[in-house]
């Protein structure tokens, strides 16, 4: 079970916004659980208003699901596995370990630890593996009734979707600034601090790890070259402290830096090198465009209400 975290409530239910294929990608299962258990002192805070969570998840249901319901659980053509839940979070059946992280399990006993009612016949389960042992077994009870248990239970508790998405974000911070090599820390640090300041930074954050992970396990690479956050990071432009400081500021003689137009540019440059490494060509041919169309999503929303922020 996953410890308690002293969760402040962000309130909200989130609007429903077919499914995109190679997006959510969130790397090595045996992690997954570790990642939202870590206890990390670090000094970096996100903070959201309700409002703008509810917005955050939207992004990312609208991201992964273009607002079809069907959508919330799903097995994409050529996947081993079904992807479930706003965020596509992965369920692998018994026996599959593939190189992506597995955190369909690690929110349902976040769900638990909250005392959500999980539906019957998932407790049922020997282990918390996904009972379809292929997408054809899948395909054939994609109509009974388990399954629409399962997308009703889905469509009920969007709002802890994106707690755990908030969440395990905020602890990937912490891995991801430890995991920097020491002597570019302090500029990792920025960009983050930066960026987890404003609903828009936020939502990038959250969404991209999310999307295609920290960057942390080796497994995760093709030639040696990752596609996470951390990289993304590191491929970020330098920046003095007045600049990246001024982000956020009125400096005439050190003109803020658009940091989500870095963070974006930087994030294209990873996924296009992942594309033109991977053995795979549908990730170059089908995937990339869409990829990039995401990416351009990471912008400040310009229509937030005024209700206070809540801090985690």
């Amino acid at each position: 079970m996953i410890k308690a975290f002293g969760l402040v409530l962000l309130a909200g239910t989130l609007a429903l916004s077919g499914c995109n294929a190679g997006n959510s990608e969130q790397s090595n299962r045996e992690d997954s659980i570790n990642e939202l258990q870590a206890e990390v002192d670090i000094d970096i805070s996100m903070a959201l208003k309700p409002a703008q969570l509810d917005w955050v998840g939207q992004k990312i249901f609208q991201n992964e699901c273009a607002g079809q319901l069907e959508c919330l659980v799903h097995w994409n053509e050529g996947e081993a596995f079904p992807s479930l839940g706003i965020g596509h979070f992965i369920w692998y059946p018994k026996g599959v370990n593939e190189r992506f992280v597995e955190s369909f399990p690690a929110l349902i006993e976040y769900m638990e630890q909250r005392q959500l009612d999980i539906p019957e016949w998932m407790r049922g389960l020997d282990t918390l593996d996904a009972p379809w042992p292929d997408r054809e077994t899948f395909m054939k009870v994609a109509d009974s009734p388990e399954i629409a248990e399962l997308k009703e239970f889905l469509a009920g508790t969007q709002g802890i979707q994106a707690e755990f998405i908030f969440r395990r974000a905020k602890t990937s911070l912490a891995n991801v600034l430890k995991a920097a090599p020491e002597s570019r820390q302090a500029g990792v640090n920025k960009r983050l601090q930066v960026l987890s300041q404003t609903p828009g930074g936020v939502y990038a954050l959250m969404d991209y790890v999310n999307f295609k992970g920290e960057g942390l396990s080796p497994e995760e690479r093709y030639k040696g070259e990752g596609w996470g956050l951390l990289q993304v990071l590191l491929a970020m432009p330098d920046a003095s402290e007045a600049d990246v400081s001024g982000a956020t500021g009125d400096s005439t003689e050190h003109p803020p830096r658009d940091i989500l137009a870095d963070f974006r540019e930087a994030a294209a440059t990873v996924l296009t090198r992942r594309a033109h490494n991977a053995s795979n060509k549908i990730e170059l041919e089908r995937w990339l465009a869409g990829w990039l169309k995401r990416l351009k999503t990471y912008k400040e929303p310009t229509d937030m209400g005024s209700v206070p922020s809540v801090s985690v």
